[in-house]
């Protein structure tokens, strides 16, 4: 059965959830209901293209360091690929979900599954032929030497 397919009657809905698991003496009294909206179109979700996810990352710096950390817990190193251009980084990958062989109805499916990336220019400059990027334990680190901006230049206006 597809998810959002069960027929809108065998759902527990707002006061019906708190009388399941109260003893009759504290049940709530019931009140007159109200027809709740049934979604019409629900296979309209499983059409078109998959979109890619969007990877959160935090960015930070230290003294010598702009980091950027991203979680990509199920990710093996080689579905990755980081790159950087024009002080631009890219990170994109695949998370598998696994083999699901036999699944017949999913009850709740929250975990995003699929492509994802991420583009950002980077708010400091960065030495980009000095970059680390570690993954340990689920989180990518990526580290960048920042570039000195110890002199001022002064532009000419013409």
């Amino acid at each position: 059965m597809a998810r959002g397919s069960q027929p809108q009657d065998d759902l527990l809905m707002g006061d019906d959830i708190t009388a399941a698991f109260l003893s009759e003496d504290e049940a709530p009294a019931p009140e007159a209901e109200a027809p709740q909206p049934v979604a019409e179109d629900v296979d309209e979700w499983d059409e078109g293209e998959p979109v890619a996810g969007q990877l959160a990352v935090d960015v930070y710096e230290t003294k010598e360091k702009l980091v950027v950390k991203g979680r990509v817990a199920g990710v093996n190193k080689s579905e990755l690929d980081v790159s950087i251009s024009d002080n631009t980084l890219t990170v994109k990958g695949t998370l598998s979900a696994g083999n699901e062989e036999g699944v017949e109805n999913y009850f709740l499916q929250e975990c995003y599954w699929g492509e994802f990336s991420r583009s950002l220019v980077l708010p400091v400059p960065v030495k980009e032929d000095e970059i680390e990027a570690v993954l340990k334990d689920g989180v990518l680190t990526i580290s960048f030497a920042k570039m000195k901006q110890d002199t001022v230049k002064k532009i000419e206006v013409l």
